[in-house]
């Protein structure tokens, strides 16, 4: 994971330790993603943000199958 950036490493580890408590679960890498796209659509200031880290889980995704 040294490929993300510091805060959707942040995102990955929080969404994780909330969602099963294992430290790396590739599988939720588009649940991720689509809840911060989601997020974004209302979240006008931080819309770019979200999107791009979206795009860095996105980009993960393939690579971990």
């Amino acid at each position: 994971m040294s490929e993300l950036s510091p805060q959707a490493q942040e995102i990955f580890w929080a969404f994780n330790r909330a969602a099963s408590g294992k430290p790396y679960d590739w599988h939720y890498l588009p649940a991720i993603a689509a809840a911060l796209r989601a997020a974004a659509l209302y979240c006008k200031r931080d819309r770019l943000q979200l999107m791009a880290i979206a795009s860095e889980f996105d980009s993960q995704e393939t690579r971990n199958d």
